[in-house]
């Protein structure tokens, strides 16, 4: 049955309420047609119960907007929602990326994550080709998808809105990997579903690393929003030392937007709960808003947390990552990389779900707390112990 303002209805019934779903519900392919944005396709999401979202298909399909009941969530930056065109991946000395930094959700990878690296590439098999200069957070975000599919599907008295796409990174003489995403939402829900699979098409044993950058914004991101997470320890902070308290900013609760604020990262281990997944989430209690990522421990085992609470840039990142936020050399060195020989995968699955009240923030908060409780104190003193991830190739 879907739920739509305040009734059950069966799928008969809503079809007697409207000549078509999408006066309630559905999924629009649009193109963008002004600045930086123009030529961009973009698939918008609207479920019914007042969340609205939007998948860029020629930027990962990755998701753009996200909004409930007309209030923000997913942050938009001052780059805009750049045409992969426009973008210039080795310009910067490797920062270009964050000319194309926005949206609630940026992949990251398919081969490197984090920062700029250069590494060894004899994997691939050839002479002229002795090393990979990566620029940050790898290439994936910025690859047009090809679209496979969208639209609606009932099963019985459900009603799913779902798209499907294949990104492809490939080079000669370097990696052959293809992400096939596909998302999902309920006619009636207030969930984002995410299903990606990440594939070696091609015949070198290649490196693989993943993470998401999930990205909100005000609203729900405002002075006392509170960052809730199943913590078991804090490994690393990345303005430990004499910086690590200088701002007075703590991991728990977010300030206003500053001038001159210093970016924060985080890592911390989480928990799991009996299925295997780790719940994080931010909420905004004056707005009774908040808002819940669900990835699989199994798949995502490290977690940052990104604080850029910059006047003009205001945002706070919930980073489920396959890897340390040591780096790519360093995965190697440890024995931690991903590789992938031909036909090889690698699944990842993540749940965006909106709190909408006290009830389900107080529900979110005590599903998490029943995990791991996190530390009360603001600035607790990263161990510096990163769990072994070995075993992984």
């Amino acid at each position: 049955m879907v739920e739509l303002y305040g009734k059950t209805l069966s799928r008969r019934q809503v079809a007697e309420r409207s000549g078509m779903l999408s006066q309630f519900a559905g999924v629009r392919l649009m193109t963008l047609g002004d600045g930086v944005e123009r030529g961009i396709r973009m698939l918008e999401f609207r479920t019914g119960s007042g969340l609205r979202f939007t998948a860029l298909v020629d930027r990962a399909l990755d998701i753009a907007d996200c909004d409930f009941k007309g209030q923000a969530i997913g942050w938009h930056s001052p780059s805009g929602f750049r045409h992969p065109g426009l973008h210039d991946y080795e310009g910067e000395s490797g920062l270009a990326w964050a000319r194309s930094f926005s949206g609630l959700l940026v992949t990251c990878g398919l081969d490197h994550i984090l920062g700029r690296e250069e590494v060894p590439a004899e994997n691939y098999n050839y002479p002229g080709k002795k090393t990979v200069t990566h620029s940050l957070h790898g290439r994936v975000g910025t690859i047009p998808a090809r679209l496979t599919g969208y639209g609606e599907r009932w099963d019985g008295d459900r009603c799913v809105l779902w798209a499907e796409g294949i990104i492809q990174q490939a080079a000669v003489f370097g990696e052959d990997l293809h992400l096939i995403r596909r998302i999902e939402a309920d006619v009636g829900g207030n969930e984002i579903r995410l299903a990606d699979r990440v594939v070696n098409h091609g015949f070198n044993r290649t490196p693989h690393m993943y993470f998401y950058h999930v990205n909100v914004s005000h609203p729900l991101l405002d002075a006392g929003s509170r960052y809730l997470a199943p913590i078991r320890d804090v490994i690393w902070a990345g303005h430990a030392g004499e910086r690590y308290e200088a701002q007075k900013v703590g991991y728990r609760t977010a300030p206003a937007p500053r001038m001159g604020f210093s970016e924060q990262v985080w890592q911390h281990e989480m928990g799991a709960d009996a299925k295997g997944e780790v719940p994080v989430a931010v909420v905004n209690d004056r707005l009774g808003l908040g808002f819940e990522v669900v990835t699989r421990k199994d798949q995502l085992p490290c977690a940052y947390q990104w604080q850029n609470f910059q006047a003009g840039q205001y945002a706070l990142g919930i980073e489920p990552s396959t890897h340390h936020v040591l780096g790519d050399l360093a995965a190697r060195d440890r024995g931690e990389m991903i590789w992938l020989e031909h036909g090889e995968a690698r699944a990842y699955d993540a749940g965006f779900r909106v709190l909408d009240g006290a009830g389900e923030i107080a529900a979110a908060e005590g599903r998490i707390a029943a995990i791991a409780r996190q530390p009360e104190q603001d600035y607790p003193q990263p161990s510096g112990s990163f769990p072994s991830l070995g075993g992984r190739a």
